[in-house]
């Protein structure tokens, strides 16, 4: 009856908020054989409770025992052998012996820092790389709650946008920066025209281990969003999506002769501001269909202006040419001379 008492009353001192290793790796009959003999040196009675009260302070709110606990995954029993390894015969010993809690603070003391020095030496967690993925070599042991804490990622990464020329190649990696396991299944899939995350929208489009995609000569039927989900062990580690836009050749061409316009506006090829803020840069050309018009416009008068001036001077001949047959001071002088013989 007596040990069911001190085992409920270890468990309301160990079993709390403020928990470390020691409650996650002892075993609670260990503790009570350890704590059996503690006594109080100043009134020199046995108490157990304040062995238990000691274990807390030295190693549940101890924050470099807690620190030196969050190892990479897999390696929790690493950390219990090497707890027990210093609890253990401190338990062995002191079972049903009497011994002064000066003895106790020492060797407890102890004991906490030769497991600290020796569990900061095992792998720690590499962390976890945001913003998404199930990253398993992120995962850190908790002691507070005994399990380890993964990164709480969601799959889903943010859509990242690609904008490339038509007829242009392009591509897309599935990579990630944390580590991934040797054996994995990479899936590509495609939504046409839309951007999405939405699953059910997806076509699969290849299923492999190639994180590479590539397209050749990018056309209009390739905009859209691309996903590619990495699995392992039928488990999906990551979801990453590329939003794909395609420009036009049309469009390009119309950019280029728009950036040709408007530095021919200016002097130099120079931008220079204007009063009130504004900028000749702020210019658009008109649409094709308008700067056609304009420019037949343009050809018809500059036709009609050489029409009018052929007519012009051919009218203008013309009447020199009356003018100097009407005249008798411009006739010829033979003639006259032929005349008057």
């Amino acid at each position: 009856m007596w040990k069911w008492g001190l085992w409920v009353l270890y468990a309301s001192m160990l079993f709390n908020p403020s928990s470390s290793c020691y409650q996650c790796f002892v075993e609670v009959e260990d503790s009570i054989r350890l704590c059996w003999g503690h006594v109080l040196t100043e009134y020199n009675i046995r108490n157990v409770d304040s062995c238990f009260k000691k274990l807390g302070n030295i190693f549940n709110n101890n924050q470099k025992v807690i620190e030196a606990g969050r190892v990479g995954k897999g390696y929790d029993q690493k950390l219990k052998d090497i707890l027990n390894a210093e609890i253990m015969p401190m338990a062995e010993e002191f079972d049903k012996k009497m011994n002064n809690d000066t003895v106790y603070d020492e060797r407890l003391l102890t004991a906490a820092d030769n497991f600290i020095a020796a569990a900061f030496k095992l792998p720690r967690a590499s962390g976890c790389f945001p913003p998404c993925g199930f990253q398993a070599s992120g995962y850190v042991y908790n002691c507070i709650t005994c399990q380890y804490d993964s990164c709480e990622f969601p799959l889903d990464c943010p859509t990242k946008n690609i904008t490339v020329l038509e007829n242009n190649r392009t591509q897309m990696r599935c990579d990630v920066p944390f580590p991934l396991p040797y054996e994995m299944k990479v899936v590509w899939r495609f939504a046409e025209e839309i951007r999405t995350q939405q699953v059910d929208q997806f076509e699969e489009v290849t299923v492999g281990i190639d994180r590479l995609y590539s397209i050749p000569s990018a056309g209009l039927r390739h905009q859209g969003t691309y996903q590619c989900e990495i699995y392992s062990d039928q488990r999906s580690l990551v979801r990453l999506y590329y939003h794909l836009i395609v420009i036009p050749q049309v469009v390009v061409g119309h950019s280029e002769l728009q950036e040709i316009f408007d530095l021919s506006l200016l002097p130099g090829g120079q931008i220079v501001p204007v009063p009130g803020g504004w900028s000749l840069a702020l210019l658009r050309l008109p649409p094709p269909s308008l700067l056609t018009a304009c420019l037949t416009s343009l050809l018809l008068l500059l036709f009609l202006s050489l029409g009018i001036l052929h007519w012009w001077s051919i009218k203008k001949e013309k009447s020199d040419v009356e003018q100097a047959e009407d005249d008798p001071n411009s006739r010829c002088p033979v003639r006259e001379i032929y005349l008057l013989q």
